[in-house]
């Protein structure tokens, strides 16, 4: 798969990168998967299917982190083959790098590792597209740096992803200008409107988080022109396994996205 397909659509849509935080179970996986497809084929919105292996970083030692590497990658595999849609998840370190891309079609650089120089080189050696997200603790310029070392791997197929910056030791804000700002290098830039609202160090040790914002932060991303949107989903946000603080509930994805995608259409004009 080559990221042209993601951007380059009939509709000059946005793109998606939608699923749960973490796979849970292969049935969860491909109920999830069903829904969003039908939607985003109706609105005609290039979709990846979205779903970490494993949670490598979590506030707790007792947080779940996930059902078994390879038993997860494969669930992935299975939603990528069943829908005939390509598939996102985050790898941790350089080993695992070669690993998942036996798996799936877009490989993700979780923010807190935006600068691990061995996991950006291993990742952009796969071939696969990458997926970085901006460090809570970098400026976007700073960002060309960490594009730069997919780069020089050989690999142009790479994505940027805004996903908000510390701001005191509890919260998160965006700075819409980083996205034209990341825009320059070259590259398409995503706004993750699920882990830019999440509300982190808590003193019950779980992230929590405002999905009742998820609206307003995905239509401002979209007016701003983000090329797409990264949103976590969820049947019930509230049993789930990990990031239940943030998720967007399943049944108001639809709306949602049919709400974007008239922004994308006016912006378009």
């Amino acid at each position: 798969m080559k990221i042209e397909q993601l951007i380059k659509n009939p509709k000059n849509n946005f793109f998606l990168l939608a699923g749960p935080c973490v796979i849970e179970g292969e049935e969860m996986a491909l109920r999830i998967a069903e829904r969003v497809v039908d939607i985003t084929n109706r609105l005609e919105i290039p979709y990846v299917f979205k779903g970490s292996y494993r949670k490598a970083n979590r506030s707790r030692l007792d947080s779940f982190t996930g059902i078994g590497d390879r038993k997860a990658l494969q669930i992935l595999k299975k939603v990528g083959n069943t829908f005939n849609i390509p598939t996102v998840t985050d790898i941790h370190s350089a080993e695992e790098a070669e690993l998942a891309a036996e798996y799936v079609d877009v490989l993700q650089i979780p923010a807190f590792l935006s600068r691990q120089t061995d996991l950006l080189v291993a990742a952009g050696k796969t071939g696969k597209i990458i997926n970085i997200k901006k460090g809570q603790f970098l400026s976007p310029k700073a960002m060309r740096f960490a594009v730069n070392k997919v780069v020089e791997t050989g690999n142009q197929e790479i994505m940027v992803t805004e996903r908000g910056t510390t701001f005191g030791y509890q919260d998160l804000v965006i700075d819409y200008r980083g996205i034209p700002e990341m825009q320059s290098f070259g590259y398409p830039v995503v706004l993750d409107v699920t882990h830019s609202l999440q509300q982190p160090n808590q003193d019950s040790g779980v992230t929590g988080g405002m999905p009742q914002l998820i609206e307003t932060v995905a239509k401002a991303g979209i007016a701003v022109g983000a090329d797409g949107l990264f949103i976590e989903t969820h049947e019930n946000p509230a049993q789930a396994k990990s990031d239940g603080a943030n998720m967007l509930k399943l049944d108001l994805l639809e709306e949602l996205l049919t709400k974007l995608v008239r922004i994308r259409q006016a912006i378009n004009q």
